[in-house]
């Protein structure tokens, strides 16, 4: 399976969570065995332009974060072109998923995902797209670029019982009918991250479902990292998810 990362996301470029010292090497370290790596460029400013305001580009710019935030949106644009022909996973920082058109938090600063299916889209690769954002938080962002154009059905799961959670997902990728599927993939809903909800083996089984889904519709798939913030396991469970997603159905 092939990732798509760049030796730039290592940089400490604020002191929040997702850009902290150690988060993607336990990551790199967990994963290296098990795939193939691919290097990114930045997006073109067309792909950044074509869902965000030109005032939010010129903030980003300003507080200095412009570089590494176009490499992680180029990255989610080459993960999303790899997965129309093969699962694939966006290993990327800054995070994405709480960048809407004109604002961002939640350590977010380009919305990865947006500029991605944007990119398929506007490429005549797409005509629609599923996006399952399992992320410990909502992904507001995602959904204010993406939810009035028409083309994007969007899930973030909500459940207080992790097999309830599962099966919600299952249900809503069975009803799917598009042409590829796009995961915000954050995992700090581990039982040992901020959400304490999932186990592990749980991350496998969504990457398993997500496969599956894809098969069914003949769609691509990938991810794009978002949350997940407790080094000791982060490494763990993009692997299982990665193990699920690289399973093949057939």
């Amino acid at each position: 399976m092939k990732v798509v990362t760049h030796p730039d996301f290592l940089q400490v470029y604020t002191k929040d969570p997702a850009a902290a010292p150690g988060r993607l090497e336990a990551v790199l370290e967990a994963i290296r065995d098990q795939v193939r790596f691919e290097e990114p460029l930045p997006a073109a400013w067309d792909d950044i332009e074509a869902v965000h305001t030109r005032r939010h580009i010129q903030r980003v710019e300003r507080e200095g974060l412009y570089n590494i935030a176009a490499l992680a949106a180029g990255a989610a644009v080459l993960a999303a072109e790899i997965g129309m022909e093969q699962p694939c996973f966006g290993l990327v920082r800054p995070p994405g998923h709480h960048a809407s058109a004109d604002s961002s938090w939640g350590f977010c600063y380009f919305n990865n995902m947006a500029v991605a299916l944007e990119h398929l889209r506007r490429e005549g690769r797409i005509r629609t797209a599923y996006v399952l954002d399992f992320d410990l938080h909502y992904g507001d962002g995602t959904v204010s670029i993406l939810r009035e154009k028409g083309y994007v059905a969007i899930h973030n799961p909500e459940a207080d019982h992790r097999k309830v959670y599962l099966r919600e997902i299952e249900r809503h990728l069975q009803s799917a009918h598009v042409d590829v599927i796009g995961v915000s993939a954050g995992f700090d809903n581990h039982v040992l991250d901020w959400g304490g909800l999932l186990l592990t083996e749980d991350y496998e089984t969504i990457g398993r479902l997500v496969r599956r889904a894809a098969d069914r519709m003949r769609a691509g798939c990938f991810g794009l990292l978002e949350g997940g913030y407790n080094h000791s396991v982060l490494g763990q469970n993009v692997s299982a998810f990665l193990r699920g997603l690289s399973a093949s159905t057939s």
